[in-house]
């Protein structure tokens, strides 16, 4: 009898070992991100379902299960949906101001740089169609939510600089932003045709189309011309 009340005592603590650690195992994924890993950890599984869905297709719960963790889990860091769509919108600008200020980065020409700055634009925009969608449909909560407004302000700020080294005044000057107001409106359109493929009809390579477009002279004309010495 002692022998068999061995061995069920062996069988049991074997059992509850084997339970603690796969416990742990499976609390370990969630565990993990509570150092502030998750929210980022969601925000990138966003940016990569923007690749293929549609902003209102994205599923808060279904980040949570592709990241590893409960839907619970999620929601610590995301009240809802609207909240997740706003941090995302968020991230999209941040790397939209990177994308630019990288494409004129070591370029010294000030119309180079404007050129430059609005093929990064228009790339950006083709790149990533559902993620530049949600970034701009979220612009008028930016005076709710600072962290939009700030990265929504560093996306225009390489396009805004060069408009400014152009036209050799500040940024607060009239032409400046006029200039910069001009520029936006290009390259702004050009994304929506591009995306929708209406620049087809004109039967140029896209990048082509679009560097020589930019390139025009009237790109910035009599009135905001710089001025002359």
């Amino acid at each position: 009898m002692r022998i068999a009340a061995q061995n069920v005592y062996d069988v049991n603590m074997s059992s509850k070992s084997t339970m603690a650690a796969s416990a742990t195992a499976e609390a370990e994924p969630e565990r993990s991100y509570h150092h502030g890993n998750l929210k980022s950890s969601l925000i990138e599984a966003g940016i990569q379902a923007l690749q293929t869905v549609r902003p209102d297709e994205l599923s808060l719960r279904q980040l949570a299960k592709d990241v590893g963790v409960s839907a619970n889990a999620a929601y610590r860091h995301f009240a809802d949906k609207e909240a997740l769509l706003c941090a995302l919108a968020t991230e999209g600008f941040t790397r939209f101001a990177q994308a630019q200020a990288q494409a004129v980065a070591g370029v010294a020409d000030a119309q180079e740089r404007l050129k430059a700055s609005g093929l990064a634009y228009v790339d950006f925009a083709m790149q990533h169609p559902s993620l530049y969608q949600l970034m701009f449909s979220r612009i008028d909560r930016a005076p709710q939510e600072p962290e939009l407004a700030l990265a929504a302000s560093s996306g225009m700020s390489v396009l805004l600089e060069a408009a400014s080294s152009l036209l050799q005044a500040p940024a607060h000057d009239e032409r400046v932003r006029v200039a910069a107001a001009g520029c936006w409106s290009l390259v702004h359109g050009l994304s929506a045709l591009a995306q929708g493929g209406q620049l087809a009809v004109f039967g140029l390579p896209m990048p082509e189309l679009i560097a020589r477009v930019m390139a025009l002279p009237s790109l910035v004309g009599p009135a905001v011309a710089p001025p002359s010495h």
